[in-house]
């Protein structure tokens, strides 16, 4: 199978600051509406989701913002998949296991991804085989965070940033 191929058959979970930060800077409701449509298609398409976790953390801003509405009114329920799988909870505690354990990471940083959905999202990505797309970067000095792609690294993710997946996508916005 060509690299082409392998591109096209490769699906996504998106964390969920590509939502927070797109809506906040680039991909504004009002400015790029286009890239909300194209997340719907790629949805629809069967190639992209995010988690169940995720839009509780999109919904706990209770702003009463674009986004908020877009996440409770436009995006379909399955956009937002179910962490409620025994496969998917072992993935998370194996990575929850790993971060406690590390001598790298301050006790702040292991109890904040104790409580967010970076550890879910990364152990759907594992237990599904998807790309995990995210506005994170990798950051082997970070001690006070456990950034998305230097767990992703560990665990032999592939973690990428959602410039990144919308060229592979072939998305444009004219």
């Amino acid at each position: 199978m060509d690299q082409a191929a392998k591109e096209v058959q490769r699906k996504y979970v998106l964390d969920a600051n590509v939502f927070i930060q797109s809506h906040r800077h680039h991909y504004a409701f009002d400015i790029v509406p286009g890239f909300w449509k194209s997340l719907l298609g790629q949805h629809d398409a069967g190639v992209l989701v995010s988690i169940d976790r995720v839009k509780d953390e999109v919904l706990a801003g209770g702003k009463g913002d674009p986004l908020e509405d877009w996440a409770k009114k436009t995006a379909p329920g399955t956009l937002w998949a179910s962490t409620k799988d025994a496969k998917v909870g072992a993935a998370y505690g194996e990575m929850m296991n790993w971060v406690q354990a590390s001598k790298h990471y301050n006790d702040v940083a292991k109890r904040i991804f104790a409580t967010n959905a970076d550890g879910w999202v990364a152990a759907y990505a594992k237990v599904n085989g998807l790309a995990l797309v995210t506005h994170e970067q990798f950051d082997q000095n970070k001690k006070k965070e456990v950034p998305l792609p230097n767990l992703c690294k560990q665990f032999g993710l592939e973690c990428i940033h959602p410039f990144e997946m919308l060229r592979r996508l072939k998305i444009k916005f004219n």
